[in-house]
C-alpha cells in the first residue's frame, strides 16, 4: 500500500470521528504537551486507534491527536510526536505531517526542547527558528518522488516562514517577552551531545539543538504547507556551562517555560 492510499485512510478515519475542518497543525515535543490545556478539544484519539499511525515511545509524549478550537480557529495538535531514534524510518517519522496535509491542513506550528550553543542564550529561553541544518543520516524524501505529494527536489530557500515569524516577533514584544532568533540543528540522538560536538555544531553556524522537527518541517515544505517553530532551550552546550542532561530535567525546564509559548501560539493562531 502506498502512502497516498495510507493517508487517504487515516484521513477518512478522522472525518468520521470530527466535524471540524482543521487549517492548523500542530506539533508539541518534549514537556510542551500541556498547551493542549488551552484547546476546546472535540476529539481526544489515541494514536493506537488511528490507522497506519505509529505510537510514540518517549515520556513526556502522551500520543493522543486532539481536535478542537484554539484562539478562535480550529486545530489538529499532535500531543506528543515520533523521533528516528525510536527505530522509526523517516517516513513513519513524518507520516502525520502527510496525513494533515490530505486533512486540509495548510499552516504547521512545531515546538520542541533543544540545548542551546549560542553564548547569547539562557536556560529556560525562548527561541524562534528561523533556519535548520539537517545533520539526520538520511532524508525523508529519499526514494520514488509522488508528484502528487510534491515535488522531486523542493525549494527549502525558506523553510520557516518569514510572515509567521514576524508576527510572533511582534506578539513576544507586545507582551514584553524576551525571544532569539536562530539555527537549529537537528540530530538523529537518542544521546544528548558531547562537548566537541557542541563546539562542532557552533562553528557550522547552529545555535540550537534537538533530535526533531527538520523531518517534519522537511516533509511540510515538501507538500507546500506554512512551517513556524519554536525551541525551549533546555540546557546550555557552552563551554564552561556544560553540565550532566537528563531528560528529566529537560522536561522540567520545558514545563515551566511553556506557559509563555503558549501565549504566543494562541495569539499567533488568531493572527492567521
Amino acid at each position: 500500500m502506498n502512502i497516498s492510499t495510507q493517508t487517504q485512510e487515516t484521513v477518512a478515519f478522522l472525518k468520521s470521528k470530527t466535524k471540524l475542518n482543521p487549517e492548523t497543525g500542530i506539533i508539541l515535543g518534549t514537556g510542551l504537551g500541556g498547551l493542549v490545556n488551552e484547546i476546546e478539544v472535540e476529539t481526544a484519539i489515541p494514536y493506537s486507534d488511528i490507522p497506519h499511525f505509529p505510537v510514540s515511545t518517549v515520556q513526556g509524549h502522551s500520543g493522543k491527536l486532539l481536535i478542537g478550537m484554539l484562539g478562535g480557529k480550529a486545530v489538529a495538535a499532535m500531543q506528543g510526536r515520533f523521533h528516528f531514534y525510536e527505530g522509526y524510518d523517516m517516513k513513519q517519522v513524518t507520516y502525520p505531517v502527510r496525513v494533515m496535509k490530505a486533512f486540509g491542513i495548510s499552516t504547521l506550528l512545531l515546538s520542541n526542547a533543544a540545548g542551546g550553543m549560542n553564548p547569547d542564550f539562557r536556560i529556560g529561553e525562548i527561541m524562534f527558528i528561523n533556519d535548520h541544518i539537517n545533520l539526520f543520516p538520511t532524508n525523508p524524501l529519499i526514494g520514488k518522488n509522488d508528484e502528487n505529494l510534491g515535488p522531486r527536489f523542493p525549494d527549502m530557500s525558506e523553510p520557516y516562514d518569514k510572515s509567521l515569524l514576524k508576527n510572533a516577533l511582534e506578539i513576544a514584544k507586545k507582551h514584553s517577552i524576551r525571544v532569539k532568533q536562530g539555527v537549529y540543528a537537528g540530530l538523529s540522538g537518542p544521546c544528548y551531545e558531547t562537548p566537541a560536538e557542541y563546539r562542532y555544531l557552533r562553528i557550522i553556524g547552529a545555535d540550537a539543538v534537538g533530535m526533531s522537527t527538520v523531518p517534519e518541517v522537511i516533509v511540510a515544505r515538501h507538500s507546500g504547507m506554512k512551517c513556524f517553530a519554536v525551541s525551549i532551550i533546555t540546557d546550555l552546550g557552552i563551554d564552561g556551562k556544560i553540565v550532566e542532561v537528563s531528560h528529566e530535567e529537560v522536561q522540567k525546564v520545558a514545563a515551566e517555560s511553556e506557559p509563555l509559548m503558549t501565549l504566543i501560539i494562541r495569539e499567533l493562531l488568531g493572527s492567521l
